[in-house]
C-alpha cells in the first residue's frame, strides 16, 4: 500500500462516509461559537436581501431618467439615497460576515487541532506502525488548512449563494413567470454541466491529496535518513524515487486544476447564451414588465448558481481533504479507544494503618490497585499464560508462551532477532492486545487495568532513545513530572550520567535539540536510564538498555543499575550475555516459543541453545 493511501483504504476497506455526513459531523465544532454563527447567518440574509433589492430598484431609476430628472428630482434623489443605503448595508454586512467567519474558523481549527492531538495520544501503536510520520503531519498541515478554507470561504460563499438564489427566484417570479421558466431551464442545464465537470475535478482532487501525503511521507523519511543516504551514496536513487512521486503529483494536480479552472469560462459562456435567449424571448413575448431588472436578476442568478456549483465542489474537496474526520473514528484492530477496552482498575497511593491499606493523597512510596472498591497491593507479580500473538493476524510472533515473574525477580530474555523478546515487553505495556491467553499483573488481567495506571507502574528503557526539545533536567523529569531537581540529579547519578551532564555548557539546564543531536548515542541512552530511575516503578523493562554504551561504561554503571533494579521485578532483553548472567531466570526464545528456561548455571548444565551461545558454538543472529 502506498504511504499516501487514504485512511479509508487502511481501515479494512470500509466505505467513506458521504460529504454531507462529514459536514454535519464538523458542525459539532461550532458548539462554542453558536452566537457568532447566528450573527453570521443574519449578516448573510441581510447581505443577500440588500443586493437583490438594488437590482429591483434599477427599473424605477431608469424610468425616472427616461422621463427626465428635472420632472421628478425628489424621487430621483430618494432612489439614489435608497440605493446608496442598500449598498452600504451590503458592504457592512459583507465585512461583518467575513470577520465573524474568520473568528469562527479560528476557534473551530483550534478545537480540531486539539482533538486531533488528543486522538493521536490515544491511538494504539499499531496505528503509527502503519503510517509514515510525513503522512500524519499532513493531517495537521494540509488537511487542517483545507478545513480552514472550507469554514472561512467555501461554506460562507455557499450560504450566500443559496440565500441569494432564493431571493432572486422570488423576485423573478414576481417580475415575469414566463421568463422565469426560461431561467429555470437554463439553471437545470448549467447544473447538469457543472455536476459532470465538478465530479471529475473532485475525483482528481481526492487523488491529489493522497499523492501529497505520500510525497510528504517520502520527504520526511529522506530528511531523517540523510546520513544513511550519504554513507551509501544513495543520493541519485533517492532523487530518482522522489522525481517519480513528484511527477505523479504534478500530473494529478494538473488534471484536478484543469477541470476546476474550466468551470468559470464554461459558466460565463453559458450565461451569455442564456442571456441572449432571455432577451430574444422577452421581445417576442412583448413582456409587459420592464426587462432591465429581470435581466440583471437573471444574470446574477446564473452567477450565483455558478458560485453554488463551484463552492459545492470546493466544499466537497475540502471535506475529503479534512482527514480529521476519518482520524477521529479510526477503529484499528488493536485499538484502545473503546471504553470497554480501556479497563476500570486504577492505581492509587496507599498507607498502612492498623494492618489495613488506606487510600491517601500523600506521597508514601506505596501503591495499590483499586478494583471495585477493593485495594490490592501492587507488588509487581507478572504472569503470561498460554499467550498467542500476531501483529498482522497471519504470522504468529508468540505461540503458547507461559512465564511468570515473582515480585523482585530479574527475568532475562535471549534469542535471535525476531524471536519475540521485545514483543513480550510490548504486551506487558499493552501496546498491543493478545489474541489468546491471559496476562495478569498482581493477579489482575491487564485488560481490566486502565492503560494510564498500567503504564505508570512500569519503567521502560528502550534501545531507540527519544529525547524531547527542552533541557536535560526536563528530559529526566519526563519519567515523573512531579520529581524534584534533587531527585532528577540522584537518578542521573544512579545512571552514571551526572559526570557528562556536569561537563555540558549549562549542565542540567543545557537545551537539547533535534532529538538530542548534540549528545552521543551513549549519552542519550544514559539519560533514558535516568528517566526510568526517577519514575521509581515496581516493574522495570530494559530493552537493550546498554546496547549503545561501551563495556567500560557499562561496568561503571553496573552498581547503579543494581541499585535501580533492587526490589523491583525486572525484564531484561540483551544480546550481551554478560548482562543477563545474574538473572533469577533466563528464557531462551526461538520462533516465538520458549525453548529453555532456568538460571545461568542451570542452562549451562542443560548444554542446550544457551550453552552453545555462551561457549561460542552458536551466535545470536
Amino acid at each position: 500500500m502506498p504511504p499516501g493511501g487514504s485512511l479509508n483504504s487502511k481501515m479494512g476497506g470500509k466505505r467513506a462516509e458521504k460529504p454531507l455526513q462529514t459536514l454535519l459531523r464538523l458542525f459539532r465544532y461550532y458548539k462554542n461559537s453558536v452566537g457568532l454563527l447566528i450573527f453570521a447567518l443574519l449578516s448573510i440574509i441581510a447581505y443577500s436581501a440588500a443586493t437583490t433589492a438594488t437590482y429591483y430598484m434599477m427599473d424605477p431609476l431608469v424610468a425616472v431618467l427616461e422621463d427626465g430628472v428635472s420632472a421628478d428630482m425628489a424621487k430621483y434623489i430618494a432612489l439614489l439615497i435608497a440605493m446608496a443605503a442598500l449598498y452600504l448595508i451590503a458592504v457592512v454586512t459583507n465585512y461583518l460576515l467575513n470577520r465573524l467567519m474568520l473568528s469562527i474558523s479560528a476557534r473551530v481549527l483550534c478545537a480540531v487541532r486539539k482533538e486531533m492531538f488528543e486522538k493521536m495520544q490515544s491511538l494504539p501503536i499499531s496505528f503509527f506502525d502503519g503510517h509514515t510520520h510525513g503522512e500524519l503531519m499532513s493531517y495537521f498541515t494540509n488537511d487542517t488548512d483545507a478545513i480552514r478554507e472550507l469554514l472561512q470561504n467555501s461554506f460562507t460563499q455557499m450560504l450566500i449563494s443559496v440565500t441569494s438564489l432564493i431571493a432572486y427566484i422570488g423576485m423573478m417570479i414576481y417580475l415575469s413567470i414566463p421568463l422565469f421558466l426560461i431561467i429555470i431551464c437554463m439553471g437545470i442545464c448549467i447544473f447538469y454541466v457543472m455536476r459532470v465537470v465538478g465530479g471529475r475535478s473532485r475525483r482528481n482532487f481526492v487523488r491529489q491529496q493522497r499523492v501529497v501525503a505520500g510525497v510528504n511521507g517520502y520527504i520526511e523519511e529522506m530528511m531523517e535518513g540523510q546520513k544513511v543516504v550519504k554513507v551509501f551514496n544513495h543520493e541519485e536513487a533517492a532523487r530518482a524515487a522522489f522525481n517519480v512521486q513528484n511527477e505523479e503529483l504534478c500530473h494529478v494536480a494538473t488534471n484536478a486544476n484543469t477541470y476546476a479552472n474550466i468551470v468559470g469560462p464554461l459558466m460565463n459562456n453559458l450565461s451569455h447564451i442564456f442571456y441572449a435567449i432571455t432577451c430574444t424571448v422577452g421581445v417576442l413575448l412583448a413582456a409587459p414588465v420592464p426587462g432591465q431588472p429581470f435581466l440583471l436578476e437573471g444574470t446574477w442568478f446564473a452567477q450565483h448558481q455558478e458560485f453554488l456549483v463551484v463552492d459545492h465542489s470546493d466544499l466537497t474537496i475540502s471535506i475529503v481533504q479534512g482527514s480529521i474526520c476519518h482520524l477521529q473514528k479510526f477503529p484499528g484492530k488493536h485499538c484502545c479507544i473503546c471504553c470497554s477496552d480501556e479497563g476500570t482498575v486504577t492505581l492509587v497511593r496507599v498507607e498502612e494503618q492498623n494492618g489495613m491499606l488506606i487510600e491517601t493523597d500523600r506521597r508514601t512510596g506505596h501503591w495499590a490497585w483499586k478494583r471495585d472498591g477493593e485495594l490490592i497491593p501492587m507488588r509487581g507479580d507478572v504472569r503470561f499464560t498460554d499467550v498467542d500473538f500476531s501483529y498482522d493476524g497471519k504470522k504468529q510472533v508468540l505461540e503458547d508462551v507461559t512465564l511468570y515473574a515473582h515480585p523482585g525477580e530479574k527475568i532475562a530474555f535471549v534469542g535471535s532477532t525476531g524471536a519475540g523478546k521485545t514483543t513480550i515487553t510490548n504486551l506487558i505495556n499493552r501496546f498491543y492486545d493478545i489474541a489468546d491467553g491471559t496476562i495478569t499483573y498482581d493477579g489482575i488481567p491487564i485488560r481490566e487495568i486502565k492503560k494510564s495506571a498500567l503504564r505508570s507502574s512500569l519503567g521502560m528503557v528502550l534501545q531507540d532513545t527519544h529525547l524531547f526539545s527542552g533541557t536535560v533536567m526536563e528530559n529526566i523529569r519526563y519519567g515523573r513530572l512531579d520529581a524534584t531537581d534533587e531527585e532528577c540529579i540522584e537518578a542521573a547519578k544512579i545512571a552514571n550520567a551526572d559526570f557528562f551532564i556536569s561537563h555540558l555548557p549549562d549542565g542540567y539546564q543545557t537545551e537539547l535539540v533535534a532529538d538530542g543531536a548534540n549528545l552521543s548515542q551513549g549519552q542519550r541512552q544514559l539519560l533514558a536510564i535516568a528517566r526510568a530511575a526517577v519514575s521509581d516503578p515496581p516493574v522495570l523493562i530494559l530493552d537493550e538498555a546498554t546496547s549503545s554504551i561501551d563495556t567500560r561504561t557499562e561496568k561503571h554503571i553496573e552498581k547503579g543499575m543494581d541499585a535501580l533494579m533492587k526490589g523491583r521485578t525486572v525484564f531484561v532483553i540483551a544480546h550481551r550475555l554478560s548482562t543477563v548472567r545474574n538473572s533469577d531466570c533466563i528464557m531462551v526464545l526461538e520462533h516465538g516459543r520458549i525453548i529453555e528456561r532456568g538460571s545461568h548455571e542451570d542452562l549451562l548444565r542443560q548444554r542446550g541453545k544457551y550453552y552453545e551461545l555462551c561457549t561460542g558454538t552458536s551466535e545470536l543472529s
